[in-house]
């Protein structure tokens, strides 16, 4: 698929947005069932379907679809979500293209809101992304020189095509002239810039080959454009927006996710959009590049996302081992369980750009296979710091190596560098444990012990009911039409009570709709986020036990907001007059308080 065709997913022409009713009777009618098991071999389980994942190379089935929630959860590679998202992440479509599949399988006609096909309506920065992107690759169809240009560093029209490259004519307002009627969007996105005397728009990029930079369903975030000219910043990315930051964003991420359907078994990070790009035409397509600041914790997480498995690439003078201790030094908290990070330097005068094309594919995978690991890359460079031939500078060795094994978490990683560390210095692994983490070393912790305390944080007094009531509200959505005060929950001053109560909204307004509706309406929202957290497959539970559970648990919030809710009304009479209405509220509130539960 054009590594672009995401993005169209953000464009409303004048035919108009889908309606998000349209889109919950769609799910409504859909069985994500049959639409995964027609994709993947499903068998029962219970209340449940379980079959191998489809995202990652597992033996043993972890991957579920519950009818019920009309979900699927796959605990192999975290991945869970509708229908909806199932196509997305399998069929590699955008969200436009999986609701048009689904409405098809269902004979039913896509309804479009708004009118009129002549006119680009622009409803975000996200629409001036993709507008600007269709419009520099058509400039670049016009342009001989910029096409000349690629083919001169040999990038051929079919992987332009893949990454949608374009170019950014050599005018001011080549750009600021196509968003004329409407250049707000494009203001926000980075995309213009207002001259601070006359108030004129005037472009961001000029005389430019532009490289898209996508989020990771596709969609153009910023761009990065390479100068055909003499303009002394040879790469300029669009300025930091709400939607764009380099720090947290990867180049071609979301080109190498496209390249296989199963989970990528690593990533080549490099520097450049062009190396990028050429390691993909000789068909190394798991490759993203930083974009042009050094590696970030968060770059690290968005990676390890996607793969169990970095490997950088760096140059091989001074900066290009600095540049790889840096990432070292980020990497290093984030290198537990299967996660592993390799580097790879390159000969001198080259980059992964004319390296590949000189080489072939084959010799340079060949290095890749051969890039140092953790260990060898940390200890070799400690140790050229030291004298190994002598006492003092074992010593030396040991200390040098204590600030980076301390950011270790406890685990097989740390315990070999540990053991390598033990051979090189000569102390024995208890007399270096004593020497780097003191006499009653306390490690970092292991993942598995970390994530307990992090349930039993999750099971704190008035967390853990929320959380449970959230669960089964899910489960069985009927239940929001049991009580009619769950609005006081809000008063409970809990984390996520304020998500109950909007679920609990939501479930009474629309009574029809299971768990898998209120998930698409939140996409792409940190309430989404929130409730992908705790769902999972079905609660063994009858009808009758979740709904007595369910409506403890709401008694036990409503009273802690009835509680929190009187004693404002105290501290603020300690301080100031109440009103008669305030007054009666109180009373009201106390009284409700003295009567027993109302389960």
């Amino acid at each position: 698929m054009d590594g672009a065709a995401g993005q169209d997913d953000t464009i409303r022409m004048a035919g108009g947005r889908i309606p998000d009713s349209f889109i919950q009777e769609l799910l409504a009618r859909t069985d994500i069932v049959e639409v995964i098991g027609s994709r993947i071999e499903l068998k029962r389980a219970g209340k449940e379907y379980k079959g191998l994942s489809p995202f990652t190379h597992e033996k043993t089935p972890s991957f579920f679809v519950s009818p019920a929630k009309q979900m699927f959860f796959d605990f192999s590679s975290g991945k869970n979500g509708t229908a909806i998202s199932f196509l997305m992440e399998y069929d590699r479509l955008g969200f436009v293209e999986a609701v048009e599949e689904l409405a098809r399988q269902a004979g039913l006609e896509v309804p479009r809101e708004g009118g009129g096909p002549s006119r680009l309506v622009l409803e975000g920065p996200l629409d001036a992304l993709a507008a600007a992107e269709r419009f520099f690759r058509a400039r670049l169809r016009e342009h001989p020189p910029a096409i000349e240009y690629l083919k001169r560093r040999g990038v051929s029209g079919e992987t332009a095509k893949l990454y949608g490259i374009g170019y950014a004519p050599d005018r001011w307002d080549a750009l600021a002239q196509h968003f004329k009627d409407d250049p707000r969007h494009a203001l926000a996105a980075g995309l213009l810039k207002k001259h601070a005397e006359s108030g004129r728009l005037y472009d961001v990029f000029r005389n430019r080959i532009m490289f898209p930079i996508r989020d990771t369903r596709g969609r153009v975030i910023a761009f990065g454009g390479r100068t055909l000219g003499d303009d002394p910043a040879k790469y300029l990315n669009t300025p930091e927006t709400a939607l764009f930051h380099k720090g947290r964003n990867l180049f071609g991420l979301y080109e190498a996710r496209q390249s296989s359907k199963a989970e990528l078994p690593e990533l080549l990070v490099v520097e450049g959009y062009m190396d990028t790009v050429m390691l993909a035409q000789y068909g190394v397509r798991h490759v993203v590049a930083t974009l042009g600041t050094a590696t970030t914790r968060e770059h690290l997480n968005l990676l390890f996302k996607t793969t169990s498995r970095i490997v950088f690439c760096f140059d091989g003078d001074r900066a290009g081992r600095a540049a790889a201790w840096r990432a070292l030094e980020q990497a290093l908290p984030e290198l537990y369980e299967t996660r592993e990070a390799r580097f790879m330097f390159l000969p001198e005068g080259h980059d992964p750009d004319t390296l590949v094309q000189e080489e072939g594919r084959e010799k340079f995978l060949a290095r890749v296979e051969r890039a140092a690991t953790v260990s060898e890359f940390l200890l070799g460079e400690l140790a050229q710091r030291v004298r190994l031939d002598t006492l003092d500078g074992r010593a030396r060795l040991a200390a040098l190596a204590r600030p980076y094994l301390q950011r270790l978490r406890e685990g097989p990683l740390r315990a070999l560098i540990l053991d390598e560390l033990s051979r090189l210095t000569r102390l024995s692994r208890a007399d270096l444990e004593h020497s780097l983490f003191g006499a009653e070393p306390r490690p970092a912790l292991g993942a598995s012990r970390r994530r307990a305390l992090e349930n039993e944080r999750g099971d704190a007094p008035g967390v853990r009911p929320v959380k449970r009531a959230l669960q089964l509200l899910l489960e069985r959505p009927e239940l929001a039409q049991r009580r009619e005060d769950w609005r006081t929950l809000a008063q409970a001053d809990v984390p996520g009570a304020d998500l109950l109560v909007e679920a609990l909204e939501f479930f009474r307004a629309h009574p029809q709709c299971r768990a898998h509706q209120l998930m698409e309406q939140w996409r792409d929202t940190p309430k989404a986020a929130a409730l992908q957290r705790i769902l999972g497959p079905g609660i063994e539970l009858d009808a009758a036990a979740a709904e007595q559970e369910f409506l403890e648990t709401v008694e036990t919030l409503r009273r802690s907001g009835l509680r929190r809710r009187i004693a404002q009304f105290a501290a603020q009479s300690r301080t100031r007059e109440l009103s008669a209405e305030e007054l009666a509220e109180w009373r009201e509130l106390t009284r409700q308080l003295s009567e027993p539960p109302l389960v």
